[in-house]
């Protein structure tokens, strides 16, 4: 009889597991400014040096990442008609 009684918890511990694990896994819905909001309230040490790691061996994507920053706010344009007014190239 009491290897029942340990089978049956053990079957109840796995399926808990189960039931708990899939609980966590399960991710609500949020909207874009929630999302933002999070992202600059949980920036950490170790992801702001694997950020400047990655700045540092790819150069590239860096200027990239800037030149798109730019043409968002709308000063890429601007900065490339002022130098062509004044002349350069």
């Amino acid at each position: 009889m009491s290897d029942w009684i340990g089978l049956a918890f053990l079957v109840l511990l796995i399926v808990g597991a189960i039931v708990g694990l899939r609980a966590l896994a399960y991710q609500r819905p949020r909207t874009a400014e929630e999302f933002e909001r999070n992202a600059a309230e949980n920036t950490t040490m170790l992801g702001a040096s694997m950020n400047a790691l990655n700045e540092m061996m790819n150069p590239e994507a860096s200027k990239a990442k800037e030149v798109q920053m730019q043409m968002k706010d709308g000063r890429y344009s601007k900065k490339k008609r002022e130098g062509k007014a004044g002349g350069e190239q």
